[in-house]
């Protein structure tokens, strides 16, 4: 390629006696910045000897023999140099910003540098007039950049033209169609004389610019300057209809050598109209092709995260599923049993026991469930605070009757209102905070207090027990801490209790206090602003007596329907059948069974039955389909969906199938028979209130 340009530039002084551009440093110039060092240092001194065998030619004196071949390759250095200054290692001519340092501040200062050396012995030796002198050093200097910033960017751009080629938006056609486009535009502005038509090639200049890649943009540059300059010095176009003013002391410099600065003015017209607006396509290009990157990039990430959540919402459901269901057997047959008379105070106690861990291990399993979901958003409705308070420390009462402390609840008047809230929410947090206060008091007192103090509602409860050191206590409420971790700790525990506390408490847009000392108690405060239900006049009422430890009879416990009612159990498992038969017949109630949803269908239509107890996951049909078939049939016999599926949402989806109401695996007697009492009554269940229910059961 230099040898090509030394070639053309001897032709053109030979044939027309000007050079219009000189291209040939741009090629050293890119041949520095692009190839590595030895590779770069073996071709510009291929370069330096074919510049010096080229002024053999072309018949240069002394000392412009070798002083051209040296002022070449130092102008082409000294550019290369500053380009590695201020456009990076990685000369990207894509980008405005590198582009613009590359001609301002590379380019600029090596030909300027060049353009003195060269005629600081010119000059003297020629005894260059000052206009000479001027007009030499302007020609020499439009003649030296616009080779450099013709034939260098191109160069660099074709090289690297694999890492933006599919950024451009035109196909191979529509490039190819465009850039001969363009080239026809060129060759019919220059090579006609009667009209100055140059305007004509900028908007098919900015169609290419727009449409291609740099790569093309840079190379129709190179063949609008080729077609022009070829045009201009065989004596056609619009550059030789130029008017050249009178300008004293050039009156011997030939007309063309004049009119050529109309063309350098041209061609840095196109170099800085299109280049410029090239890099700057390619780079917003690029910048949307990185963005539809990232973009796909995060949204697959989203999709992982919610494929995860939702495997994971999957697992939980099903965990909490099979852990209920063996639980349902093991504490239905110790209730049960605990119910049979005649057992010795041992059995009764170890059956005691029994339950007590069964219903520690739900527990555990529901905290771990609702640690587990998220925040989710709040269900508001009218509550009262001495029934929440009462529901949430009942559990608590038969561990503080075994213990021997004093389980108390003051309701404050300003308590005794109804208020709007989150009832299970509440009534979570309110079972955590009692249920810790009872496991650290070993002697003593546990009391509840609420009241309603400047428009917020306080409920405080307090014991008497170890208490605590608060400069720690904020990481009693991180999930899976505890107080006392070691191994040697007297208390078990799996550290969420207070962290749903606090995270309820935030969700109802309130907190949750400690005040405690070492050995001295501890109080735990609850601080929520419940707004006041519309016409609220109801007072408080007293707590609702505690459930007995021990069992009592059931005659004396539950009211029982006049006539014993006719009930189907439907479940998949004999032994939950069992356990809600033997739950029924201590009540005198008929039952009959069925094994899924098929034999459920087959029997409502067949027999009559008061109520059904109907699980929803079973083979063949699940209970959900079974509801569906049976409400279809115009059956409107009482439904009662009593599932280990305990979420709400699960509550809520049996209601949507024509269920009457939602009991929760494992079931109690005191929550299977008040369920019956409801139906049988003919009371159907809201959603809401199912919900309720189903976490409170």
């Amino acid at each position: 390629m230099f040898a090509a340009c030394l070639l053309v530039g001897i032709w053109s002084a030979r044939t027309f006696d000007a050079i219009v551009i000189w291209p040939a440093n741009g090629v050293m110039l890119a041949a520095a910045l692009q190839l590595h060092r030895r590779q770069a240092i073996r071709v510009l001194a291929a370069c330096f000897v074919l510049n010096i065998i080229g002024n053999v030619v072309r018949g240069d004196p002394q000392p412009f023999l070798w002083l051209n071949a040296v002022l070449n390759l130092g102008e082409a250095c000294l550019a290369a140099l500053i380009a590695r200054r201020v456009c990076g290692a990685a000369l990207d001519l894509r980008r405005p910003k590198r582009l613009a340092n590359f001609a301002l501040m590379a380019v600029i200062p090596a030909v300027l540098m060049s353009a003195f050396a060269i005629l600081s012995v010119v000059g003297p030796m020629r005894d260059y007039t000052l206009p000479i002198y001027i007009f030499t050093l302007h020609r020499f200097f439009d003649m030296e950049t616009l080779g450099l910033l013709l034939v260098a960017p191109a160069l660099l751009l074709i090289a690297k033209s694999h890492r933006f080629r599919s950024t451009a938006p035109a196909s191979r056609l529509e490039t190819g169609v465009v850039v001969a486009l363009l080239m026809v535009i060129t060759a019919s502005c220059f090579f006609q004389d009667r009209t100055p038509s140059l305007f004509l090639i900028f908007p098919f200049l900015l169609l290419v610019s727009f449409r291609t890649a740099p790569t093309w943009v840079a190379v129709s540059i190179i063949g609008v300057a080729v077609i022009g300059g070829a045009a201009t010095v065989t004596g056609h176009g619009p550059v030789l209809m130029t008017r050249l003013a009178a300008w004293p002391g050039l009156e011997d410099v030939p007309p063309l050598l004049r009119q050529l600065s109309v063309f350098y003015l041209f061609l840095l017209g196109v170099i800085i109209t299109a280049l410029p607006v090239s890099t700057v396509m390619s780079e917003r290009r690029r910048l949307i092709q990185r963005l539809k990157r990232r973009t796909e990039i995060a949204q697959q990430a989203r999709r992982r995260a919610e494929d995860a959540d939702a495997a994971k919402s999957r697992f939980l459901a099903l965990m909490s599923h099979e852990m209920r269901t063996p639980l349902n057997s093991v504490t239905g047959y110790a209730e049960v049993l605990a119910r049979r008379p005649g057992l010795d105070a041992v059995a009764i106690d170890q059956l005691g026991h029994i339950q007590r861990s069964g219903d520690a291990l739900l527990m555990l399993v529901e905290d771990v469930l609702e640690i587990s979901r998220g925040d989710d958003a709040l269900s508001l409705a009218p509550l009262c605070l001495s029934d929440v308070i009462g529901i949430a420390a009942a559990p608590s009462r038969i561990a503080a009757e075994d213990k021997g402390l004093s389980l108390t609840i003051d309701i404050r008047p300003d308590a005794g209102l109804m208020f709007v809230g989150d009832r299970r929410r509440l009534r979570q947090a309110l079972h955590h905070l009692i249920s810790n206060a009872v496991k650290f008091t070993e002697r003593g007192t546990v009391s509840i207090l609420a009241d309603r103090i400047d428009g917020e509602v306080l409920i405080a409860v307090t014991d008497s027990g170890c208490g605590l050191d608060t400069a720690g206590a904020d990481r009693l409420f991180e999930a899976f801490v505890q107080g006392d971790d070691s191994i040697s700790r007297t208390h078990i525990g799996a550290g969420i209790g207070l962290s749903l506390v606090q995270r309820h408490a935030a969700l109802m847009g309130g907190s949750v206090v400690v005040d405690s000392r070492p050995g001295d108690g501890a109080t735990f405060t609850l601080r929520l602003p419940l707004a006041l239900a519309e016409g609220a006049a109801a007072q408080a009422a007293s707590p609702a007596p505690a459930p007995k430890a021990a069992p009592v009879d059931i005659a004396e416990d539950e009211d029982c329907p006049a006539a014993a009612p006719r009930i189907l159990v439907v479940d998949d498992h004999p032994a939950n059948r069992e356990v809600a038969r033997l739950m029924l017949a201590a009540v005198g109630c008929e039952t009959a069974e069925a094994c899924d949803g098929d034999e459920a269908i087959a029997m409502a239509a067949t027999q009559d039955f008061d109520l059904i107890l109907m699980d929803v996951r079973m083979p063949r049909v699940d209970g959900l389909a079974a509801t569906r078939a049976i409400r279809a049939a115009g059956n409107a016999v009482p439904i009662l969906a009593v599932t280990a599926d305990a979420m709400p949402e699960d509550a809520a989806r049996c209601l949507a199938a024509g269920m009457d109401d939602h009991l929760p695996k494992p079931i109690s007697h005191h929550a299977l028979y008040a369920a019956m009492e409801r139906l049988l009554s003919g009371e159907r269940a809201e959603p809401a209130a199912a919900e309720v229910e189903a976490e409170a059961a």
